[in-house]
């Protein structure tokens, strides 16, 4: 299977999980394209100043994968900052939440996997 970007769909989440901003969610694959346990593949586009809030996963776990610019990133109560190419991971029960305070755009790849 093949999927353009022009096929992707995407939606602006404003104050996403009561964070600052906005993010464009841009699904790189939707349900029912794939097989797998996840409820989301996608990529997280972040501007200056907007950010992600502090949230709990559930049976379920997130991977972030930093594809262009840099994040502050709180990993269940420690906050570190992210470089492109950087990854991390939110296992079940976790907190976490990613901001942009820099001057630059913050892309994210997600998959939050289910079980």
């Amino acid at each position: 299977m093949i999927k353009r970007a022009e096929e992707m769909n995407s939606s602006v989440k404003v104050n996403m999980r009561d964070g600052d901003g906005q993010v464009v969610v841009t699904n790189l694959l939707d349900a029912g394209e794939y097989k797998g346990k996840s409820r989301l593949v996608a990529t997280l586009t972040l501007e200056p100043g907007c950010s992600i809030g502090e949230h709990v996963h559930e049976n379920e776990e997130e991977i972030f994968y930093i594809v262009e610019g840099e994040a502050q990133y709180y990993d269940d109560g420690e906050w570190v900052t992210l470089y492109k190419g950087d990854s991390c991971l939110c296992l079940g029960g976790q907190k976490h939440s990613i901001a942009n305070r820099s001057d630059k755009t913050l892309v994210v790849a997600a998959v939050i996997l289910t079980y």
